[in-house]
């Protein structure tokens, strides 16, 4: 009897003791749900459960799954450094699936520790509306220059039914709407989404609300992506230099291109740890190198990296520079506390 207590005593304790050590992986991510609200069947229906490692050590995804085939879970990058982001992609699967769905993704962590993060998922896919094509994707747009998309929408039920607006929070996209047919129980309808000229660079990831006189199911969403690309472009927008000891030097690489040979006329930066080398020759592709060498100042540094250049339009690009720098114990006689998991 005794030794059945003991037994039960510890498992009680090792499931307390489990549960709070999975808390430091739940602050990986900014969100754990996401309501797909009300989609047509066939749309590209898409949400990123955004993470971003804050904590010293590696973190490495093992695996991702589903509790419902609904959903489909990709791991976008299964291993992180400091400050390093990364996301768990969830896409339902409007084609094969109808009504009210959801779903739990079960993210599984190995590294540094073993950890299980779960993210839900919910949504009505429709049945009687249809997008052709599911999603709004302009692709790869260059900046100042406007770009159309056609998307067609039909609808089985009743003749009466129809669109009283599309919106967009968006100001750089417009939408024509035109009827198509109407009759045997359906509608169809022909959308026209203009992407304006002025449209900031980046990639565009938003969705139009599809306006109906449906009381019950009023809104529709329809996803909008694509990337409007500037005449000069820095690669990686964000350079991790990495976890540094004070004097440690580390030197990692910028690539910068354009449409048209160019020159680079500076390279700028406020703090002075940073060295650039530059050429003089015009070329469509630079490759520049830039050393930096940590301070004495402990915690994360962040630092604007500034290009010019000789072109005309847009010649000026930027990226950010961040890294951390360890600080240093005050004796090496003294073990100094672990804080890594518990920031």
């Amino acid at each position: 009897m005794n030794r059945s207590l003991c037994i039960a005593l510890t498992l009680v304790l090792l499931a307390a003791a489990q549960a709070p050590a999975q808390e430091w992986a739940k602050q990986l991510f900014k969100s754990h749900s996401h309501d797909f609200g009300t989609v047509a069947r066939g749309s590209k229906t898409i949400y990123e459960f955004e993470m971003e490692n804050v904590f010293e050590e590696d973190i490495h995804i093992a695996s991702v799954r589903a509790s419902c085939g609904c959903t489909i879970p990709t791991i976008k990058k299964d291993t992180l450094k400091t400050w390093e982001k990364g996301a768990i992609i969830a896409e339902f699967n409007t084609r094969a699936f109808l009504g009210q769905r959801s779903a739990t993704v079960t993210v599984t962590i190995d590294k540094p520790f073993y950890a299980e993060v779960q993210l839900n998922v919910k949504g009505y896919i429709r049945s009687d509306i249809v997008f052709n094509p599911g999603t709004v994707n302009f692709g790869e747009v260059d900046n100042g220059s406007p770009a159309v998309k056609k998307v067609e929408l039909s609808y089985a039920g009743r003749d009466s039914w129809k669109i009283l607006d599309v919106r967009s929070a968006n100001p750089h996209l417009e939408v024509e709407l035109n009827e198509k047919s109407r009759g045997g129980g359906r509608v169809a309808y022909e959308m026209q989404v203009r992407l304006t000229d002025d449209a900031v660079e980046g990639y565009l990831e938003d969705q139009l609300t599809i306006i109906t006189d449906d009381a019950r199911l009023k809104n529709i969403a329809l996803p909008v992506e694509g990337r409007i690309v500037a005449p000069l472009t820095v690669s990686p927008g964000s350079l991790f230099l990495g976890v540094l000891e004070p004097g440690q030097k580390v030197t990692k690489q910028l690539v910068v291109k354009g449409k048209q040979p160019f020159k680079v006329l500076s390279v700028k930066c406020s703090d002075n740890c940073f060295e650039f080398k530059t050429t003089t020759e015009a070329k469509t592709l630079h490759l520049i190198p830039v050393t930096f060498t940590a301070g004495d100042s402990p915690g994360k540094l962040v630092q604007t990296i500034e290009i010019e250049t000789d072109m005309a339009k847009s010649g000026v690009a930027s990226c950010t520079a961040t890294a951390t720098i360890k600080e240093v114990p005050v004796s090496k006689t003294q073990p100094q506390p672990r804080t890594a998991m518990t920031k």
